[in-house]
């Protein structure tokens, strides 16, 4: 039983179907330019209930506004995971936006530039599949090469903040309250900007299921707020190095280590404790005044 619990609640629907790039008339486009070098057009798929995009060459911000009796004038930036070959739109990302809008938060997701895939879906899986099989242990690039290869996704995430902060007033956006939370990969961008955005500055972060490994952390580091399943095949036995940073820096930082819910939970609707992240996430967000 232990097992089923540790998948998504649409585990039967695992089968990657493609699909027509769905609408998105609110999403505005960053500026920041195509991905150098790109040949494949965007696709879009969907698996286990959630809408993903593939081959993301233009990089766009989606606002989630509160009604503005019920606005905060908190923000948030949220950055869907898919370890930069894909992003899950849905569970990691409008999902995630329209529960923060009905708590009174603004929300916004990027939808970032992306490594480029395979364009046709079938092949896509199949070299996949070969990537992830074990028969070759995967690439550990060291920590510089990692975050230069993440240039053109920190430039969408600085392009976020600065679109925010020009236009909250229009947004009834505090620009001393504009956070981000990230999933997977998108919570490593989220670390990334952090520490290497610039003026992007985010006010609070979020790390939901990323990588934990220890950091140099900045003397201003924003309140840091983590959840992992203790089942996650990726993240789970790497050590809690993140957390012991954020404190020997006499930073700010709350931990949630889930017995279950596997990873890629987001806001699938599950039987594992790991739901409850989302609430947690917000009455932190409250315990911090960012909220108010």
């Amino acid at each position: 039983m232990a097992g089923a619990l540790a998948v998504p609640a649409h585990a039967a629907d695992d089968k990657a179907t493609p699909i027509a790039t769905p609408a998105q008339p609110n999403a505005i486009e960053l500026g920041t330019g195509p991905l150098p070098g790109a040949k494949n057009p965007e696709v879009w798929h969907t698996q286990y209930g959630s809408r993903f995009a593939r081959n993301v060459t233009v990089a766009t911000l989606t606002p989630f506004l509160p009604d503005p009796a019920k606005a905060s004038g908190a923000a948030v930036v949220v950055a869907p995971g898919g370890g930069f070959m894909s992003l899950s739109m849905d569970n990691e990302g409008w999902d995630v936006a329209r529960a923060l809008a009905a708590k009174g938060v603004a929300a916004f997701v990027i939808k970032y530039r992306l490594n480029q895939t395979l364009p046709d879906l079938e092949e896509n899986e199949k070299a996949m599949r070969e990537r992830f099989s074990g028969k070759q242990p995967p690439p550990r690039p060291d920590p510089a090469q990692f975050l230069a290869g993440l240039a053109p996704q920190i430039a969408d995430a600085r392009a976020a903040f600065a679109l925010i902060r020009k236009r909250a007033a229009e947004w009834h956006v505090d620009p001393q309250r504009i956070g981000m939370v990230g999933f997977s990969a998108g919570a490593m961008l989220t670390m990334a900007t952090t520490t290497n955005g610039e003026d992007a500055k985010p006010a609070f972060i979020g790390n939901i299921y990323g990588p934990l490994a220890p950091m140099a952390v900045p003397a201003d580091a924003p309140p840091l707020f983590i959840a992992l399943a203790a089942d996650d095949p990726f993240f789970a036995n790497a050590g809690y190095g993140l957390i012991d940073s954020w404190k020997a820096a006499k930073r700010p930082v709350e931990f949630h280590l889930y017995e279950q819910g596997g990873h890629g939970f987001g806001m699938y609707p599950k039987t594992t404790t790991s739901t409850g992240w989302f609430e947690a996430f917000v009455s932190w967000l409250r315990m911090h005044g960012m909220t108010k």
